[in-house]
């Protein structure tokens, strides 16, 4: 067995796992998110996740913020102050809207330009434009320079999972599909797993035991360990209307997404970019991995993330060197002093 704190591994048989099958995963394609919140749901309803609030947060229509013990899928709304641009290359006049929204905008967009027929109405150009107002940051069709980015976050099943690593019980396990697991019956609350994820995925459930289901116990996304063990979709990529979330094996799913991002390359979308796909990185490639249309960090994503226990063995190694350094002047001292 090589060791699962850094390196290339493959996770299942790294972790005994002898006819292990090909490792699951998730690409989210965020470029066709329209942030409808039907994988959060799904996800709630399938796993019987408990309500956590469904607060307003007051900065944006997202209303459950960030990923938690209680919110396994969490669909991120940011605002830009920015030109949609070549998000949507080909739209006439380039509408706000979500990424997926291009057809309908389209179709729109050409019907209100001349050929009305689309609509039903006749051939009568109608002018959108407020006479006298200007935008705040108008570009000069009268549209405002502003995007929503949408991006459906989930836990990424790290190659090198440092939640894993550092758990006292053996609660976290990794599972033949090369995924992360919490055994709700063997986990003991410590938290040591919260600080060691470097993306800050997995917390503990707030709430009084017997009340609220698996208070005080770690929790974050099984990727459906009970379904996809059926041959069955999980819950929050069946759920999908667009087709964001998309569930394979890890491989062929890296190979689409490269290919997605060479046709929006193709098609002007320079921004686009692949997140957690490259197996070379810090935590040895994920196997949740995303297109991006902006800089990480923009949807609250680490850069440059590193597994946590990285450096583990060589922390321990300098400290039994210490430890005998030291016990070789005890001995000296006391040794000279007889």
């Amino acid at each position: 067995m090589s060791n699962s704190l850094f390196g290339p591994v493959d996770p299942a048989p790294d972790a005994g796992w002898a006819d292990a099958p090909p490792r699951k995963g998730f690409f989210t394609d965020t470029s066709v998110c329209i942030g409808c919140k039907a994988c959060e749901v799904a996800c709630k309803e399938w796993n019987a996740i408990p309500d956590d609030g469904m607060n307003f947060l007051g900065s944006s229509y997202d209303n459950t913020g960030a990923l938690g013990a209680s919110t396994w899928r969490h669909v991120a709304f940011i605002e830009q102050p920015k030109r949609l641009g070549s998000q949507q290359t080909g739209l006439i006049g380039e509408p706000v809207g979500p990424g997926a929204t291009d057809a309908l905008n389209r179709a729109a967009d050409e019907a209100l330009s001349g050929d009305r027929s689309l609509l039903g109405t006749d051939n009568t150009v109608v002018d959108l434009g407020m006479p006298g107002v200007t935008l705040p940051g108008a570009n000069g069709d009268g549209r405002a320079d502003f995007r929503w980015l949408m991006e459906s976050d989930v836990c990424k099943h790290c190659t090198h999972a440092a939640c894993l690593d550092v758990c006292p019980t053996g609660s976290l396990f990794r599972t033949e599909f090369g995924t992360v697991v919490v055994q709700d019956d063997i986990c003991n609350g410590c938290g040591y797993c919260v600080p060691a994820c470097p993306f800050g995925v997995i917390d503990r459930r707030i709430g009084e035991k017997g009340v609220v289901k698996n208070a005080g116990i770690a929790q974050k996304c099984t990727l459906c360990y009970d379904r996809i063990g059926e041959g069955l979709t999980p819950a929050c990529a069946k759920a999908c209307p667009t087709q964001s979330i998309q569930y394979g094996d890890v491989d062929e799913l890296r190979e689409r997404a490269q290919q997605r991002v060479d046709a929006l390359h193709a098609a002007g979308v320079h921004d686009a970019r692949l997140y957690g796909h490259d197996e070379h990185d810090g935590v040895g490639g994920t196997g949740a991995f995303f297109l991006l249309l902006d800089e990480p960090e923009v949807y609250g994503l680490p850069p440059d993330p590193v597994v946590t226990t990285k450096d583990l063995p060589a922390m321990w190694k300098k400290a039994g060197l210490a430890a005998l350094t030291m016990l070789a002047g005890a001995v000296a001292v006391f040794g000279s002093g007889s």
